[in-house]
């Protein structure tokens, strides 16, 4: 919250993977810097087999079919976590508690196991062990549960959120999110999509940008920022005041 202030942002969201655990710290730290803080969550889902995140705006934490998808969701990648652990360990120094060492997070996936081999010293930087090793189609790489995405937008719809599809077209999917698959989310309630996001392929916006307006999709973006694990800066991409404003308006009860 700090250095978005010192940034110049008006606000910024707070979006981890399959837990709200950050919100009530966010809070205090926003109303500190003087920061607007639009709490939510990045869902770990899957449409067919490609892996798919969706980012859920406000949406109640305690309701009970997010709620449990949230747990189901990090046990499943704790336990993926320590299996692909395993599987380097056989390559590279690489040891559970080294990858739970510097991380209170509840949700434990590659990021993590990414960040204890840069500590190794077996790779320069975050990206580099994900294009490296921890990629779909790495020998170290195993997949995890993940829900249904339409299944998903309506869970998150019901606990009274606002899902929006996360960076569509990211160069590391073999394509962007298909039109039969963006379809089927905006029938199921997808109310956006992140396409003005770094890690996306700009030959494969266009077509995107066509189909979000067929489907009545709103168009968001994000730094997707992780701090200093990730070359994403906070505030290179983002949304206006102006969208956040009817991102609040759909939230059915504000947090």
């Amino acid at each position: 919250m700090e250095e978005a202030a010192a940034l110049g942002l008006a606000g910024i969201a707070l979006t981890d993977h399959d837990t709200s655990d950050g919100w009530a710290p966010a809070r205090l730290a926003a109303r500190a810097h003087g920061i607007d803080l639009l709490p939510g969550i990045e869902l770990t889902t899957r449409d067919g087999g490609r892996s798919t995140h969706l980012l859920a705006y406000g949406p109640d934490p305690e309701y009970a079919e997010l709620a449990n998808a949230m747990h189901r969701v990090r046990d499943a990648r704790i336990a993926r976590a320590r299996r692909m652990v395993k599987r380097l360990s056989a390559d590279y120094r690489i040891e559970w508690d080294e990858v739970v060492l510097s991380t209170d997070a509840r949700t434990v996936g590659r990021p993590h196991i990414a960040d204890a081999l840069v500590r190794a010293g077996h790779f320069a930087d975050r990206s580099a062990a994900f294009r490296e090793v921890l990629h779909p189609g790495s020998v170290y790489y195993e997949s995890t549960f993940a829900i249904d995405t339409v299944e998903a937008i309506g869970i998150v719809r019901d606990a009274g959120g606002v899902p929006v599809l996360a960076h569509p077209a990211a160069g590391r999917q073999r394509e962007a999110v298909t039109e039969g698959s963006l379809r089927r989310f905006a029938e199921a309630g997808l109310w956006g999509i992140e396409l003005d996001h770094p890690e996306n392929r700009e030959d494969w916006l266009p077509r995107l940008r066509e189909l979000s307006a067929q489907y009545g999709l709103e168009v968001t973006g994000a730094s997707d920022y992780h701090g200093a694990g990730k070359t994403n800066r906070m505030g290179e991409r983002t949304s206006s005041a102006e969208l956040v404003g009817r991102i609040r308006a759909e939230v059915v009860n504000p947090y």
